[in-house]
């Protein structure tokens, strides 16, 4: 009886240890960090569980590996021993550039994306033809559907955009008539990779964050219109780091977010056209950027307390001119040193906490009904 009790006590002991990490985590919140990518978007989703999901690697190239070894600092952070899911928004090197690189630094077990690129460039066609298949050959591989769940435990992570589609039944308690709608006027079509990002919505609890990639204009009224499909969200992670080609009333005031968080680069989103929507929000608490944005100048951005990163020029009172399409710009300082992330913790029960890691400033934001 002795030697028997003994070698269950051996098993158990050898199936605690097969685990994975996600099992020891004790932490109750969901936790996000918005990683500074310099202008690309790289967001680390953590549950209770430990289970975790990374949406977009940042910039590879020339970048090397800055952008894999930032988020490898959140991913010690949180404790982390896998990236469970990887959602690849869209194929732009700023939003899939450092994935080969970060497979090189912890094992990614199910990689997710709208499918084949409809705008080929040579880093795009080179990545999905050579180096990706080869990545999800090891592991998994998911062609996200609008409607489909990525199985998180303890979260409800509903896609709601992808390859340029929409869900057609809203979520559940969404569906009221939008009525920034009617006030609405459609841009250009979008041919480009932006409008074929892969959207998310979770939900933990009671609290809810929006995550829809560098979806442009016109599809977010093919989202919201003439319906709210989607509903409110404590927490907008702005789209495309914060440009006026994305950000409408219809899909921002709609949301009605209590924060917005800016994946933005110093001189890459906060233009005036898109801060004055986002900080006209209704509802809004309060926006926090990445970075100061040379685009919006001290005129249209927040205090330095909700900036992660701060620059080494001054900045102007008034927004710099963009340049034409096609035009050189003024390169942006160099930061290749220490950077920083915000970070969210949400409750189940609907509040949470935003910090800015460069000056450990913390808010809460207390639960409400909605």
């Amino acid at each position: 009886m002795r030697r028997a009790l003994s070698s269950s006590v051996a098993l158990v002991v050898v199936l605690l240890l097969a685990l994975p990490a996600a099992q020891t985590r004790t932490s109750k919140t969901l936790d996000i960090y918005v990683v500074d990518v310099e202008g690309g978007n790289a967001t680390l989703l953590v549950a209770p569980s430990g289970e975790s999901v990374l949406i977009d690697t940042g910039n590879g190239g020339a970048a090397g590996p800055r952008d894999p070894e930032r988020i490898m600092a959140a991913v010690r952070d949180a404790g982390l021993t896998q990236i469970d899911h990887l959602i690849t928004t869209h194929w732009h090197g700023d939003h899939f550039g450092g994935t080969e690189e970060l497979a090189k630094r912890i094992p990614i077990r199910d990689y997710i994306d709208h499918g084949p690129t409809v705008e080929p460039q040579p880093a795009s066609t080179a990545f999905l033809q050579t180096v990706y298949p080869t990545l999800f050959g090891a592991a998994k591989h998911t062609v996200a559907k609008p409607g489909d769940k990525i199985p998180v435990a303890g979260l409800d992570w509903r896609i709601v955009t992808s390859g340029g589609e929409a869900i057609k039944a809203p979520l559940a308690g969404a569906g009221a008539p939008n009525k920034y709608c009617a006030a609405y006027t459609p841009k250009q079509p979008d041919p480009t990779e932006n409008a074929q990002s892969v959207g998310s919505i979770v939900t933990f609890g009671k609290f809810r964050v929006a995550h829809l990639g560098d979806l442009t204009w016109n599809k977010e009224f093919d989202l919201m219109c003439p319906a709210n499909r989607i509903g409110a969200a404590d927490v907008f992670l702005v789209s495309r780091h914060g440009q006026p080609s994305s950000n409408s009333e219809v899909l921002v005031h709609a949301l009605r977010p209590r924060v917005t968080i800016t994946n933005n680069g110093p001189r890459k989103g906060g233009q005036p056209d898109a801060m004055r929507i986002l900080l006209s929000s209704p509802g809004l608490a309060d926006l926090w950027q990445i970075h100061f944005s040379f685009l919006g100048g001290q005129e249209y951005t927040v205090p330095g307390m909700f900036i992660a990163n701060s620059e080494q020029a001054a900045i102007p009172v008034a927004p710099m001119t963009p340049p034409q399409p096609g035009a050189q710009t003024q390169p942006a300082s160099p930061h290749d040193g220490t950077a920083y992330w915000i970070k969210v913790s949400a409750q189940m029960d609907g509040s949470f906490t935003v910090t800015n890691s460069r000056n450990g400033f913390m808010k809460d934001y207390p639960a409400v009904n909605r």
